[in-house]
């Protein structure tokens, strides 16, 4: 049953293998897994690790990505995709859901639910998307105390504390550069630079922080989507693809359901989805059914 009913590596050696990946010269690519399943699609086409976005567990409720999600819900969204892959999860926890206090508390939480790293950001709280305009980031020395306090409750010291800066659209790029600086002199493993613009912007970061880089490609936001070998190239040490995996599927979701209700069928979409088969591989449906077919006969039929 080893890697069959949840993934087979350690928390403690997924987070050695984050690291490990930071430091290695080659880009991680973190796509954004929206359920386990997709986490599990990531992990088999041979990426880096998982990312699990705050903006995503918010749409995935029916939400907008204002703080207002819970870090129990967020948590419980991470322990589920952390639990089923071998590749290291990095999870974004917004502000830390409260007071410093609270953000030491996240950790552990995170810590507990099997992550191997979470990001922090230096919005006020609740937060806004950090590709939306009207943001407000918290004085340095608040943000400061945020991290010093989650630093301060790790146990694992392989867990990566991740800080975002949002001030470049804010207070300019060589604030957030200064701000980067204090938060690493805080204990940040990792640098998340929010919203910057092109690939000069990046180049810039790059050039004046020495800790480990995080880039975001998300869609349809500030940055220009850099591939992931440019950014490589910078020097940056990992990317995330954050809302991708949902916007393909809420897409092809409302296409389908719009030919549905034009049609009153489905027969013509089915070129377009995933076969029971591919799924059922996915799955590893015949593992579960070699395990013990004595007792449960999971055999792949009927009308699922």
């Amino acid at each position: 049953m080893t890697g069959l009913l949840a993934a087979s590596t350690s928390a403690a050696d997924k987070r050695i293998a984050f690291r490990a990946g930071l430091a290695s010269g080659s880009i991680q690519r973190f796509p954004g897994a929206f359920n386990p399943l997709v986490a599990k699609l990531i992990q088999e086409i041979g990426f880096e690790g998982v990312y699990v976005s705050g903006a995503v567990v918010s749409a995935d409720l029916a939400l907008p990505d204002i703080g207002l999600t819970t870090l129990t819900e967020v948590s419980g969204r991470g322990q589920q995709i952390a639990r089923v892959t071998d590749l290291p999860v990095l999870i974004d926890a917004d502000t830390g859901f409260g007071e410093p206090m609270s953000a030491a508390r996240t950790v552990t939480i995170l810590e507990d639910a099997g992550i191997a790293g979470l990001h922090l950001e230096d919005q006020v709280n609740p937060k806004r998307c950090g590709h939306l305009d009207g943001k407000a980031v918290v004085p340095t020395g608040e943000m400061v105390r945020r991290l010093r306090a989650a630093v301060a409750a790790r146990r694992d010291p392989n867990f990566v504390i991740c800080a975002r800066t949002d001030a470049a659209g804010i207070e300019g790029i060589d604030a957030a550069i200064d701000r980067a600086k204090a938060y690493a002199e805080a204990g940040a493993d990792l640098i998340f630079t929010e919203a910057l613009h092109t690939v000069a912007e990046f180049e810039k970061f790059r050039a004046a922080v020495s800790t480990p880089l995080l880039a975001n490609m998300t869609e349809f936001g500030k940055s220009e989507l850099i591939p992931a070998s440019t950014l490589e190239n910078i020097g940056y040490n990992a990317v995330i693809y954050p809302v991708t995996t949902l916007r393909l599927a809420m897409f092809a979701a409302e296409v389908g359901l719009r030919e549905i209700f034009a049609e009153g069928t489905q027969s013509g979409l089915l070129d377009k989805m995933q076969h029971r088969s591919r799924l059922y591989e996915l799955l590893q449906y015949e593992r579960y059914n070699e395990f013990d077919s004595e007792i449960f006969n999971f055999t792949p039929e009927g009308n699922q």
